[in-house]
């Protein structure tokens, strides 16, 4: 089962560049046309489920407006836990 990701969008910094749109390996970013930011931009959304949290779209936002939010598979973390002990 592959890790599942998430972001939350900064709307008083993101811009619309769509930047983060084009890095977005599983494609699932798009623009948010029916809204607008406080600035006057259409802000980037997760438009389908995929993410896989490797924060790409992060790294190349100019803005700094992305957060990504990555949740380990269970038995991955159980399987660490083991090793450790």
């Amino acid at each position: 089962m592959p890790a599942k990701g998430w972001i939350e969008v900064n709307e008083l910094f993101c811009k619309g560049c769509e930047l983060c749109v084009s890095a977005c390996p599983p494609k699932v970013l798009e623009l948010e046309n029916e809204k607008l930011t406080p600035k006057g931009y259409h802000p980037v959304h997760l438009k389908a489920e995929g993410c896989t949290g490797c924060a790409i779209c992060a790294l190349v936002c100019p803005e700094a407006a992305l957060t990504i939010y990555r949740e380990t598979p269970v038995k991955a973390v159980q399987a660490t836990a083991q090793a450790v002990v």
